[in-house]
């Protein structure tokens, strides 16, 4: 007997854009500048652009599994070079450009890029990484033209000027779903950041995933707002998923202040926008003192740090939309959960259950699973088909002996499956032998409708080891430290309250968006 068989078809990422170009070919990309003008380009022209970027970077030298740096915002040129570089079977290794040259030259060094992909205006910023980093040879420019009076270790040229020497199109895939497509580095707002590697096949599967209905849910009838930036995590996948669905993209560039993401959303009918909590606190509050109302948005879909209640019901009220919060890491490429749209249970500001593919554990500290994983607290693990097995760099599996990724978080499950992140295990405040959590701290103040966001670290203290400190900024005047303070009494420990509150005019904040501990840490860590 001989059995039948399937296709082989090899789940890359070019595959994507290839559809999209096929059957959605006039759905566009949009792109805004500083100025607030916008530029188009439909699915199949950017694909036919996108295959040019491959030929022009063959033309470098660049070949199946080597690495292609990219320094640059959310624009239609980025979208570009990531589907050039993946689609030939090269790596597209993100840099996030609040990072400083010192840093980003040492990942560049580790990956090894001889091309350096850059956004015009951080021209400068991708000279000083050459200049760490020399491996790198080429500086391509996009998203305008270069300065001329800058001058690097590398030959600086436009893209564009590549592409036109480059001649047709060079060939996608061929190559197995194995290989890898993607590198970024971890944030470092809790530790030193590490490389973690993407495959095809990996972000293929994670693309399906954000597609569900009970995830993001992102269809061709929608106009995607992309906030979230395309230099950390792939952004979240959705350069991915919106021409897999064949739905409008939109790329707000470097500008993603309130006044300018209110103008985009209102231009372009957006009806889904994703980011961090900070973007739509300063979406919220450019909109309560300037009026105006943005009738097609529908959903918020918010990761990357703890939401507050407050800011939430905040968001809702005010635009009119539904918030979906989530949980990822970069380690997950980066999606783990999603709160599904229309859950009316917003009892507990949850991150939703995992979809089919992700799977969670509950452990003590010390690895062993939970007897019961319903309703306690434990140390989150994860595993699935786009879950790091090891960093960039390293022999050893960062996976324990089951193929579980320890994640560093705290988090309960409830009895209907919803996660929800209870604080970072690094964060634990080890007061006189005995545990403080700060998250529980932060959400309770964080509740409050006076604080825009709210921080708890461990300060040293002769007697107790590490006591709690309350850093806030806080969104109107009036409120008392006494006031913040009660607001502890009798929801949490009496010797968790912290003893001293200290506001700050804004929050510093990680690259990515979420409150910058380490430098909290250093800031007001010291007695």
């Amino acid at each position: 007997m001989i059995d039948g068989s399937m296709q082989d078809y090899e789940l890359t990422l070019d595959r994507f854009l290839c559809h999209a170009a096929k059957w959605h070919p006039d759905v566009q990309v949009v792109t805004a500048d500083e100025n607030g003008a916008t530029a188009r380009i439909g699915y199949a022209a950017l694909k036919a652009r996108a295959r040019t970027v491959s030929a022009a970077l063959a033309t470098l030298g660049i070949a199946r599994g080597d690495r292609v740096a990219t320094l640059a915002w959310n624009s239609a040129e980025h979208v570009e070079a990531w589907y050039g570089t993946m689609g030939m079977g090269a790596v597209c290794h993100t840099l996030n450009p609040r990072l400083t040259a010192q840093q980003l030259g040492a990942m560049v060094r580790q990956s090894e890029a001889a091309v350096l992909i850059v956004s015009a205006d951080l021209l400068p910023l991708g000279a000083a990484i050459v200049d760490h980093a020399p491996v790198v040879a080429h500086i391509l420019v996009i998203d305008g033209e270069p300065d001329p009076s800058i001058k690097a270790r590398a030959r600086i040229a436009t893209l564009e000027d590549a592409m036109a020497g480059a001649g047709c199109g060079a060939a996608w895939g061929r190559f197995p779903e194995t290989a890898p497509s993607g590198l970024c580095f971890t944030s470092g707002t809790t530790g030193a950041p590490k490389g973690v590697t993407y495959t095809h096949r990996s972000s293929y599967l994670h693309t399906l995933r954000l597609l569900q209905v009970d995830t993001m849910a992102i269809s061709v009838a929608d106009t995607v707002l992309a906030v979230v930036p395309m230099f950390h995590a792939n952004a979240w996948g959705l350069p991915f998923a919106a021409p897999a669905a064949g739905a409008t993209l939109v790329l707000p560039g470097r500008k993603t202040d309130g006044a300018s993401l209110a103008r985009l959303i209102a231009g372009e009918g957006v009806t889904v926008a994703v980011g961090v909590p900070t973007v739509w606190l300063g979406l919220v509050e450019h909109l309560e003192a300037t009026g105006g109302d943005l009738p097609s948005l529908r959903r918020i879909i918010v990761g990357g740090a703890p939401l507050p209640p407050a800011l939430m019901e905040r968001i809702e009220t005010r635009l009119g939309v539904e918030v979906q919060t989530s949980w990822g890491m970069t380690e997950l490429s980066p999606s783990g959960t999603v709160a599904r749209a229309g859950d009316t249970d917003r009892s507990a500001a949850h991150s939703g259950k995992p979809a089919i593919g992700v799977d969670l554990l509950l452990t003590d500290a010390d690895g062993t699973p939970l007897p019961d994983q319903r309703d306690g607290e434990g140390h989150l693990r994860v595993r699935g088909a786009a879950v790091v097995d090891r960093y960039f760099g390293q022999a050893a599996t960062a996976c324990d002996a089951d193929g579980w990724f320890v994640t560093g978080d705290l988090a309960r499950i409830d009895a209907a499956g919803n996660l929800t992140i209870t604080g970072r295990a690094k964060d634990l405040i080890k007061s006189g032998g005995e545990w403080i959590n700060p998250a529980e701290i932060e959400a309770v103040v964080g509740a409050l409708p006076q604080v825009s966001l709210a921080a708890v670290i461990g300060r040293s203290d002769m007697k107790w080891g590490e006591r709690p400190l309350l850093l806030v900024e806080l969104r109107e005047d009036g409120v008392s430290d006494g006031d913040l303070l009660a607001a502890l009494k009798g929801r949490v420990a009496s010797w968790w309250i912290p003893d001293t509150v200290v506001r700050l005019p804004a929050m510093p904040l990680a690259p990515t968006g979420k409150i910058d501990k380490l430098r909290l840490r250093a800031e007001f860590g010291a007695a």
